[in-house]
């Protein structure tokens, strides 16, 4: 008989960095679920990857207090602020304050929108790659990036 699933928990974690302080701990400990354990596990399943990667997490909780976790590609606009080359650390940069007016805020390339759409395609909800290639270039454009050819 398969389990009962209680609820989901859906957060974004760095990379290698999970540990049972905010917002991690208050979020698992009110469903019961041991901090410790998902903390191991995922610091276990994401050590290859780039430390202080944001990754999402969607853990599923079930009634005996047992859990399972799903790991997603970090998010689209991580992506396009590395291939714009801003900076990504304890204070990222964010893309333009006013997108469209004055200058870009950095420039991504279609070889590099391609590329990123290729890695997102599991978590985005389209089809095809040239669709995914539409939605990441738009997310670049809002950002106030500049897509050259």
């Amino acid at each position: 008989m398969a389990k009962k699933i209680t609820g989901y928990v859906k957060l974004q974690v760095p990379a290698g960095a999970a540990n049972p302080s905010p917002p991690i701990g208050p979020a698992l400990g009110q469903r019961g679920l041991n901090i410790m354990e998902f903390c191991k596990a995922f610091n276990a399943r994401t050590s290859q990857i780039d430390k202080g990667t944001p990754i999402p997490v969607i853990i599923t909780a079930y009634q005996d207090r047992s859990f399972t976790f799903e790991m997603k590609q970090p998010p689209v606009s991580f992506f396009l602020k590395k291939a714009a080359g801003l900076k990504i650390g304890k204070k990222p940069a964010s893309g333009s304050k006013t997108p469209g007016k004055g200058a870009p805020a950095g420039k991504v390339t279609e070889a590099q929108i391609r590329e990123i759409a290729e890695r997102k395609m599991p978590d985005l909800n389209c089809d095809s790659v040239d669709a995914a290639v539409a939605m990441i270039r738009g997310s670049a454009r809002a950002m106030g990036l500049e897509v050259t050819a």
